[in-house]
């Protein structure tokens, strides 16, 4: 990427912190609890903590999550509250009240509706990635409304990224998506009960036998994207650790990994390493291709088709 950098953003030596962001899948109640047990061993500033993708997810209700948050704010971490991204019912509706009113931690709003309950309650807030902020403009508004954090859509590349940062309101930090699975797109429809003939009122809870998402392939066997209820999500794992040094140049604040149900630790691992210089990128990609076992992509980094790879 081709970046004109304000060298007035972000002071030479800018670090990026890493963000933990939350469970995408199903896990069973067993698996949340252990693997938040270990989070705050882990090399990881900031946590996102709830249920974003469907509210038929029920290992841990609000209490649970915030009973986590209060174990990881006292190791250090700092905790985010996270929201559905599509609203459905009024039951919904009501926990997504309780979030964001909940006095203490700050939210992430990943939808318009949640923003304005936030806001109204005075409560810090922060935009996932699925939020529409594509200018400063946006960005302004939403500042205006007391936003603390930004978190740019997956389909944004650097250069546009860098051209928003140049106009960035003051007090407002900017988070990228820089591993995972792309969340690429929500619906009403629950594809995971569809693909095997039940109706999402009634899905047996076929989530949980998919930890990582279930993958569809292509008619040539190609992996293609990975079904996670009612979210589809890219079936190559987006890694942005090649553009470490230029997420820092730009003045990217928070750089988020998404959970996966294995390796999680070791990309963190890699990401802080390549941070405090211990590591190069080239040298710290080993670990990161055991968590990707369909491969890598950065195409909406560099412009490109979002599944496109350069690495």
């Amino acid at each position: 990427m081709n970046a004109v950098i304000d060298q007035r953003q972000r002071p030479a030596g800018h670090r990026p912190r890493l963000a933990l962001g939350p469970v995408l899948y199903y896990w069973p109640r067993e698996q949340l609890e252990a693997f938040y047990a270990e989070v705050s061993q882990w090399p990881v500033d900031v946590v996102y903590l709830g249920e974003s993708v469907c509210a038929k997810r029920r290992s841990f209700g609000l209490d649970d999550w915030l009973a986590i948050a209060q174990r990881l704010e006292d190791a250090g971490i700092e905790v985010v509250l996270s929201t559905l991204t599509l609203i459905e019912a009024e039951s919904e509706l009501k926990t997504l009240r309780r979030i964001c009113t909940n006095g203490r931690f700050t939210v992430e709003a990943n939808d318009l509706g949640a923003v304005r309950l936030a806001a109204g309650s005075g409560t810090p807030f922060v935009t996932g990635p699925a939020v529409n902020i594509y200018n400063p403009r946006t960005l302004r508004v939403l500042a205006e409304q007391g936003l603390r954090r930004w978190s740019a859509p997956l389909e944004l590349s650097g250069q546009a990224i860098a051209a928003i940062q140049a106009r960035r309101p003051p007090g407002v930090e900017t988070e990228v998506f820089a591993f995972g699975r792309m969340p690429l797109a929500y619906s009403a429809r629950c594809f995971s009960a569809r693909a095997a003939n039940r109706p999402k009122d009634d899905c047996g809870y076929l989530c949980l036998d998919d930890p990582d998402g279930r993958l569809v392939r292509t008619q040539e066997d190609a992996p293609f994207v990975a079904l996670n209820g009612v979210q589809t999500q890219s079936a190559p794992v987006c890694n942005l650790l090649p553009e470490i040094e230029t997420l820092g140049e730009i003045g990217v604040d928070v750089l988020r990994i998404s959970p996966q149900s294995r390796g999680t630790q070791a990309v963190l691992a890699a990401f802080q390493a390549c941070l405090e210089r211990r590591l190069a990128p080239a040298e710290a990609m080993e670990a990161l291709r055991r968590a990707a076992p369909f491969g890598f992509c950065d195409g909406y980094w560099r412009g490109e088709p979002g599944a496109a790879a350069s690495c």
